[in-house]
């Protein structure tokens, strides 16, 4: 993918299903971890550089952040991802990138035994919500 690409890609706005090879869909997921400890240190500088760190990260593989908090104990993160990506994967990429980079840069962070617990909260959303497909599912007029 070329510069001018990546920069459109990475400025969409809009909820739109993707074209694949063989599918089309949406897939973001809302996820959500905390430091070691529930110590706040996602504070000034570490902060700022855990941002860019999240962006080149997305960039790099042609993920969209549709949305980010930095709290100084907790992460938000709200993802659009390809569908042949496991969560799983995708916060063992941020998590490990950032935890690698934050500690390297910022000595101070070594004094936690790691920078993330081992946890994290996910939940998928789409264009529609559970609720509305399992009504549709449901409606006797598909016969």
């Amino acid at each position: 993918m070329n510069e001018t690409n990546s920069q459109s890609f990475m400025k969409r706005t809009s909820y739109e299903y993707r074209h694949y090879n063989h599918s089309v869909g949406l897939a973001v997921v809302h996820l959500v971890w905390i430091p070691k400890r529930r110590k706040k240190v996602l504070v000034g500088d570490v902060k700022i550089r855990l941002n860019e760190i999240f962006q080149e990260l997305a960039i790099e593989k042609e993920w969209i952040i549709r949305a980010l908090e930095i709290a100084p104990d907790h992460i938000h993160l709200f993802v659009e991802i390809h569908p042949t990506d496991a969560i799983n994967q995708v916060v063992k990429a941020f998590k490990g990138r950032s935890s690698t980079y934050l500690r390297r840069e910022f000595p101070d962070l070594k004094k936690l035994p790691s920078l993330w617990t081992n946890s994290y909260f996910f939940s998928t959303a789409g264009n529609v919500a559970a609720d509305t497909i399992q009504r549709y599912i449901n409606d006797p007029h598909h016969g």
